[in-house]
Order: structure tokens, then C-alpha cells, then sequence
């Protein structure tokens, strides 16, 4: 006898307010999540200026808190816009907007936006060879293309995992293990084959110890420079 298939709608309603009610409140967990956004976005201060911003999969909006780079049109897209209304958005923040869109089949022109960001986004997506290339195409050819990945299934994140979010979750009754399965359809070892082979100038960073590993991190970020074909 097996089980009855979880209900996806019940798990999509509770996990954006578990998720922003958990990354909140005080502890380590939330304290690292915030801080890969934050890593992502160290190269760019206050006098660096991209004039056209995607960010995909932009879930509940946290990413562009930690934004300090001028620019002027930022668009947030994700499938579900509900998580977004919430969205807190950097003082004085003009040029933003949120749109519908599926991360895997954009619906913009060649060569549009100056910068991309994807901040925890490819591990959920299946193909994520194909979708390199789509958020390859949309960029420009002096652009770049920030990714955010968690280190799954590396050591210390499922050490992370084990001491940190997974309980919380279950506590307000969500299957963690099951729809994290779920969820993290692409381990970190693979994308990053996947980067490295289309992509060639590469500023990569494994956080928060700097050491090229994924079972000693939780992180993984990486910019890629120049949307002009690099693929091999």
C-alpha cells in the first residue's frame, strides 16, 4: 500500500509564510541565507550602474534588499507573484517592477538586460543546461549573470539543514524532507560542471570559507562576465 500524493496547493500556501517568518527571526540559518545575498552583491557598491535588471525566480523579494548598485529598470519576475506583494524594496528604490514570467522561457529580447541575477533558483529547475542558455540569451553582451546556489547536498549544509531549518518546518507541518526532495532536483557538483563548461570568464566564490569545496561551504556564487557567446 502507498501513501496518498502530498497536496502541492496546501505546501505552496504554507511555505512562503513559513519561509519569510522563519529567515526573520534570529539564528544561523536565516542569518547565512541573508548573507549569500549579500556576498552576491559585494562586487558592485554604490557607483556601479547596470541600466536594465532581471532578476529570476525573485520568490518573496529578498534579494533586492541587499542591491546597492545604481540602475534604471530592475525587474522581479517569478510564475507566483503572491510572495512578491510583501516585497521590501531599498530606500529611494525607482525603476521596479514585477512581472509573470517563467525563469526557463523569458519572455524578452536577445541581449536586453545589462544584468541577471538568479539568487537560489537553478537547483529547483529541471534542465538546467537549457535554462543556462536562455538566461545566457537575454543578456547583454558586456552583462552579467549573478547565480546564487545553495551546496546541497555538500556536508555542511546538510549539517546545516539538520540543526537548522528542517525541524522549524516540520513544526508548522510541512513534509521538509519531502519537499525539499522535491525541490532540489539539481545537486550543487552538477551545476557547476554545467557553468563551467558554457561559460569561461568566471568569478567564482564557494562561501563562506573560500575554499573550492562543496562539502565545506554552504554557497556558491558565481558572476559571469560578457552575455557575447562564451560556450564551448
Amino acid at each position: 500500500m502507498i501513501r496518498e500524493e502530498p497536496s502541492f496547493a496546501e505546501y505552496k500556501r504554507r511555505w512562503p509564510d513559513a519561509y519569510r517568518a522563519f529567515h526573520e527571526r534570529p539564528g544561523l540559518a536565516g542569518y547565512f541565507l541573508k548573507k549569500s545575498h549579500e556576498w552576491a552583491e559585494r562586487p558592485f557598491g554604490s557607483a556601479a550602474h547596470f541600466a536594465r535588471v532581471l532578476e529570476v525566480g525573485a520568490g518573496n523579494g529578498m534579494h533586492i534588499q541587499f542591491v546597492r548598485h545604481g540602475f534604471d529598470e530592475y525587474v522581479m519576475t517569478d510564475l507566483d507573484l503572491e510572495p512578491l506583494k510583501g516585497a521590501k524594496l531599498p530606500p529611494g528604490a525607482r525603476g521596479v517592477r514585477v512581472e509573470a514570467a517563467d525563469a526557463t522561457s523569458l519572455p524578452y529580447p536577445d541581449g536586453h538586460f545589462d544584468r541577471v541575477i538568479a539568487a537560489h533558483v537553478l537547483e529547483h529547475l529541471v534542465d538546467p543546461h537549457v535554462v543556462l542558455r536562455e538566461w545566457h540569451r537575454v543578456l547583454s553582451p558586456r552583462g552579467i549573470l549573478t547565480i546564487v546556489l545553495p551546496c546541497d547536498p555538500g556536508v555542511a549544509w546538510r549539517i546545516g539543514r539538520a540543526v537548522g531549518s528542517r525541524q522549524r518546518f516540520i513544526d508548522v507541518g510541512i513534509d521538509y524532507d519531502y519537499w525539499m526532495s522535491r525541490e532540489h532536483v539539481n545537486p550543487i557538483n552538477n551545476l557547476v560542471a554545467f557553468i563551467r563548461y558554457y561559460f569561461r570568464d568566471l568569478e567564482e566564490h564557494w562561501l563562506p570559507f573560500h575554499v573550492p569545496s562543496m562539502d565545506v561551504n554552504l554557497f556558491y556564487v558565481v558572476h559571469v562576465r560578457g552575455g557575447a557567446p562564451g560556450a564551448r
